[in-house]
């Protein structure tokens, strides 16, 4: 891995800090476009109590002068404005867990003396520093025009079952005009209806969130090692995003139910540009990028955190109970598309970087340009027989 980074930081702690490195120069990154980003973390329907405290903002303390990434390390923090809620506090023994979240097997694994110890790191709140460190890439991606969209495509039962992509600008804003960053309207409003059915009847909702790169290079990735293919390296990333249960590349669940030749992306060629029929697989093909849009889905579980309580076990007195309520969102899913963006952006500029090298803007621009189209001349084929032979023999 070329891009490198570590977070740290507690839910109710003072502040939540990242470290990100192998990141070339001159790239141009602000605050006010990582600050949107963490914004869009904060949408409000489905949302809890936090999310009326928290106004995040990030603070960047080295590696981008004026505005420039220098190549060096990039430090950056978010502060808890709730820690001004929690520094002073007697807080109450937590000993009951929460089925779903990592309370019972955290505290055992690391044996700790109260269930929040556990809870302060494992929470999701440790995303919006990832969003920050992903919404770096995402800048970067931008001036290679490279660009992510991620849309809400399910919420519980409610579905989007189709989306077409020709018309990005017009997704965009209709996914920014949504509560639930749908960019179907009708789809919209049954998933808001979803949503606050659960509400009223104290659940949580758990549902799907599609991600497409557009524009993204082919021959990034690879197939000579396991853990160099790209569609291996984006789903341990999207899986090590709390709540998420599968992931999906392209039509990777309905393709399981059809037969190869309804599901393979057929070769085409046109005025010497090797293009495809269809984008079946999800612009990925064996580990490595096709040049084709690039479709991964996230699907989260519900919230573990339910105002109705359910059965669990009083560590501290030895007996079967019930959960005891902790401030928590009915559906996370419509706030957490941007988690999803940037946790792709960074695996995404990794692979890219990885491919074509460089250390500066100046020298990468040009190398995403010529790497870009697969031309039909750019294959050197020798076109005769030949043997396979290896000394050893």
């Amino acid at each position: 891995m070329r891009i490198r980074y570590i977070t740290a930081g507690e839910s109710h702690g003072p502040e939540l800090t990242a470290i990100i490195e192998g990141l070339p120069s001159n790239f141009s990154v602000t605050k006010d476009f990582i600050d949107k980003v963490l914004s869009r973390r904060q949408k409000t329907l489905g949302s809890g109590g936090r999310m009326n405290i928290e106004k995040d903002q990030v603070y960047i303390t080295s590696g981008v002068v004026n505005n420039l990434t220098t190549g060096g390390p990039i430090s950056i923090k978010i502060k808890n404005l709730d820690w001004k809620n929690w520094k002073d506090r007697e807080i109450e023994p937590f000993v009951i867990p929460r089925p779903g979240h990592a309370d019972l097997v955290g505290t055992y694994k690391y044996s700790h003396k109260d269930i929040r110890i556990t809870l302060e790191r494992a929470s999701a709140r440790e995303t919006a520093i990832r969003c920050a460190v992903g919404a770096i890439a995402t800048q970067i991606l931008n001036q290679l025009d490279i660009n992510i969209i991620g849309y809400v495509s399910a919420i519980g039962n409610q579905e989007l079952q189709k989306l077409d992509i020709s018309n990005i600008s017009d997704i965009i804003n209709k996914i920014e005009d949504s509560e639930v960053s749908c960019p179907d309207e009708q789809t919209s409003e049954l998933m808001k209806k979803e949503i606050l059915s659960a509400r009223k009847n104290k659940d949580t909702l758990g549902g799907a969130i599609t991600c497409i790169a557009i524009n993204f290079p082919p021959a990034c990735g690879s197939f000579i090692q396991y853990d160099r293919k790209l569609d291996a390296q984006l789903a341990f990333s999207i899986m090590s995003v709390q709540s998420v249960k599968a992931v999906e590349i392209g039509n990777g669940v309905a393709a399981s139910k059809q037969r190869g030749t309804e599901v393979q992306d057929q070769i085409i060629l046109e005025n010497k540009q090797i293009g495809r029929l269809t984008n079946n697989l999800g612009g990925i093909e064996g580990g490595m990028s096709t040049g084709e849009p690039i479709v991964i889905t996230s699907y989260l579980k519900p919230i573990s955190t339910t105002l109705t309580p359910i059965k669990s076990v009083d560590l501290a007195n030895k007996v079967e109970t019930e959960t005891v309520y902790e401030r928590s969102d009915t559906c996370a899913v419509p706030r957490a598309v941007p988690i999803f963006e940037s946790v792709v952006a960074v695996d995404l500029l990794n692979a890219l970087l990885e491919k074509i090298g460089g250390d500066s803007k100046e020298e990468i621009e040009p190398r995403v340009v010529s790497l870009r189209k697969i031309n039909v001349d750019d294959f050197y084929m020798q076109n005769k027989k030949w043997k396979m032979l290896y000394e050893s023999e």
